[in-house]
């Protein structure tokens, strides 16, 4: 084999594996948690690991906004006002990745609210 597609095989391996990475838990707050007792702490982060289990599906969201205003400023006549209209589309950026790192935020929240009550958690190694 040549060099040139060891090399590419290397560069196209690399780009591959990067995109493999794990999920980082996002930060939540362990307070939203304070009020539930060790049998619901339990049951609360049981659900979230079946969810998790079952495959995330994030919902979609999309936006379509439509706005008419009026508006001013400096021309080639002066000054002066007109209509102004415009139409806005977009998606929400909440993908897997950020659904997935949002439910691990919430079960670390758990186990930390677990452990502040003296709770035992059973917790599914990551």
């Amino acid at each position: 084999m040549n060099r040139w597609a060891i090399a590419a095989s290397l560069v196209i391996g690399t780009a591959l594996t990067g995109c493999a990475t794990t999920v980082k838990p996002s930060y939540v707050s362990p307070t939203q948690y304070q009020a539930l007792n060790c049998t619901q702490l339990q049951g609360e982060y049981d659900r979230i690991q079946r969810y998790l289990e079952q495959g995330v599906e994030p919902e979609k969201r999309t936006g379509v906004g439509v706005g008419v205003g009026v508006g001013g400023g400096w021309g080639h006549g002066g000054w002066g006002f007109g209509p102004t209209f415009s139409v806005n589309l977009g998606q929400s950026s909440n993908t897997k990745r950020s659904e997935i790192a949002q439910l691990l935020g919430q079960q670390d929240a758990i186990v930390q609210a677990a452990h502040f009550k003296n709770c035992r958690i059973l917790t599914v190694k990551k």
